[in-house]
């Protein structure tokens, strides 16, 4: 079994033990929905996979968070944004701003990258280097920074 399930499986252990309701129900949901995406797929996931998931699951929560601002319903935004803070608990620590363009840079640079044209082939290349460590979002507007 994966290192990142049994982090997941503790915790949620000791949510119940604690009674934290909140970590308890948003652990649970998450691994429900690894549990289906193994059943639907029929392979164990990794560390990897898991990751993948709660990332889109923290990009859901942090949209579903947005649209309750600008609704005004600041109690769903709060519920929303606390979710999302206990996801990232699962998530590898994120690259800083500097750390980041200077990967970025060294992708341009290696792949002879000068126009803004080529900013799909930049982006799977950063993917795969930052490897779950910067969210997509974040890279593109870096890379255009740094194209334009």
């Amino acid at each position: 079994m994966s290192e990142l399930k049994e982090t997941l499986k503790a915790d949620l252990k000791t949510a119940m033990l604690n009674k934290d309701n909140f970590k308890r129900d948003t652990i649970r949901f998450l691994m429900s929905a690894i549990k289906q995406i193994e059943v639907d797929e029929r392979k164990e996931l990794s560390d990897m996979d898991i990751q993948k998931i709660i990332q889109k699951s923290l990009k859901q929560r942090e949209d579903a968070a947005e649209q309750f601002k600008n609704a005004n319903r600041e109690d769903l935004y709060d519920k929303e944004i606390k979710e999302a803070n206990v996801l990232r608990e699962y998530l590898p620590k994120q690259l800083n701003d500097a750390e980041l363009e200077t990967i970025l840079t060294q992708i341009i640079k290696e792949n002879s990258i000068s126009n803004i044209k080529e900013i799909g082939k930049v982006m799977g290349l950063a993917t795969k280097a930052c490897d779950g460590k910067a969210d997509g979002k974040r890279i593109n507007n870096m890379v255009k920074n740094l194209l334009s």
